[in-house]
């Protein structure tokens, strides 16, 4: 395989946009120069990005193929790049047609519509998972008919012969066995007084539903289970006041609360954790779920959104739950030992490991730079 220059424009650069950005500059065959932008002012990326792009780069064509994050508008950088503009890929980690909104909070069709012009830009679009691609599309139809006349609904044609699935990868964990050592040894410790170690690994906003995630806690811990927790994942300076009420009513129970920067210790935090919980309204893939379950965590998770498409089948049973009265029993049963997590799923979730996947991701790098 030929190696290809390839540019790579992340707008929002952190979480797991970075952690795909960075993983797959790393393993790729082919050669990655990365752009990115802070991650904040999401807003201000889609509309602005694109100016800040072409500044920087001027000079396109040394590239053989360009690959962004969707929050950048690609049309408005095919246009400003004009004829040296190379192959673009959209990689859609999220949309706007049907991104849920806060309380107060009103749709603002133009975000949702920069989506729909980044995938006319493009020349391949790529979704982080079958449900996102699946959502995308229900959800297109209805969304160009809310515009005033000459309703775009050829759009929904061009954009889906060029749309594909490829999951983001994962930076595994180390194998099972190593995971397993390190929770030996923490259970050896504070577990057998303290109860074992419940992680929340997400984003601090109100996608992510906190609230109820706390409110399934408050009431285990006032029915006297014993158990610590550690909230990490990514914060803001303006998160859900949920975070700093649980700080306060569960503070003999939190053993960490806040982002970890340092990979090593966020490793070390998924090795010694227990049972890792999601309580979303918006997930199209769940890398933090991903890499707790590799890494030995039990995950219970809503039976909905990607999660029954990335979790195995024969592990639905167990991880995947209805609503919140049967994620408390089942994390209930959990923390007094009534029920056991299933052998084998950390094994499983390796598929999702970059060395897995990165592959199709080069290969389909190189079949668009041939049709070029």
């Amino acid at each position: 395989m030929q190696p290809l220059n390839i540019l790579f424009i992340e707008p929002f650069y952190g979480g797991s946009h970075k952690a795909f950005a960075d993983g797959l500059a790393y393993y790729s065959q082919h050669n990655f120069t990365l752009f990115s932008l802070p991650a904040r002012y999401w807003k201000w990326r889609m509309r602005g990005a694109a100016l800040e792009v072409t500044r920087a780069i001027p000079k396109p064509q040394k590239f053989d193929l360009v690959c962004a994050a969707s929050m950048l508008s690609l049309a408005d950088l095919k246009a400003l790049w004009g004829a040296a503009c190379p192959p673009l890929i959209a990689y859609y980690h999220e949309n706007q047609l049907n991104y849920p909104l806060s309380a107060g909070e009103t749709r603002d069709f133009h975000y949702g519509f920069t989506d729909i012009t980044t995938g006319l830009a493009a020349d391949s679009l790529i979704f982080n998972s079958h449900y996102h691609r699946n959502t995308f599309f229900d959800e297109l139809p209805g969304f160009l008919r809310h515009m005033p006349d000459t309703k775009p609904l050829w759009v929904v044609d061009a954009l889906l012969p060029k749309s594909t699935v490829l999951y983001p990868g994962i930076e595994a964990p180390p194998a099972p066995e190593t995971a397993d050592s390190a929770k030996a040894d923490s259970r050896a410790g504070s577990q057998s007084s303290q109860g074992p170690l419940i992680l929340w690994n997400h984003r601090w906003e109100h996608d992510k539903n906190p609230e109820s995630f706390f409110n399934v806690l408050f009431s285990l811990s006032e029915r006297g289970f014993r158990f610590r927790v550690a909230l990490a994942g990514e914060q803001f300076k303006r998160y859900p006041a949920v975070f700093d009420q649980a700080k306060q009513r569960l503070a003999d129970k939190i053993e960490h609360f806040g982002y970890l920067k340092s990979r090593t210790e966020y490793i070390h935090l998924l090795q010694r954790a227990d049972i890792v919980v999601s309580t979303a309204y918006q997930e199209n893939f769940g890398l933090s779920i991903a890499e707790a379950a590799a890494a030995g965590c039990s995950p219970l998770l809503p039976k909905r959104l990607a999660y029954p498409e990335i979790i195995p089948q024969e592990y639905h049973p167990f991880c995947l739950y209805n609503n919140d009265t049967e994620l408390e029993k089942r994390l209930g049963e959990l923390l007094s030992g009534r029920c056991s997590p299933p052998a084998g799923l950390p094994e499983a979730m390796q598929k999702y490991s970059w060395q897995t996947l990165i592959g199709r991701y080069d290969v389909l790098f190189s079949e668009l730079a041939a049709r070029s």
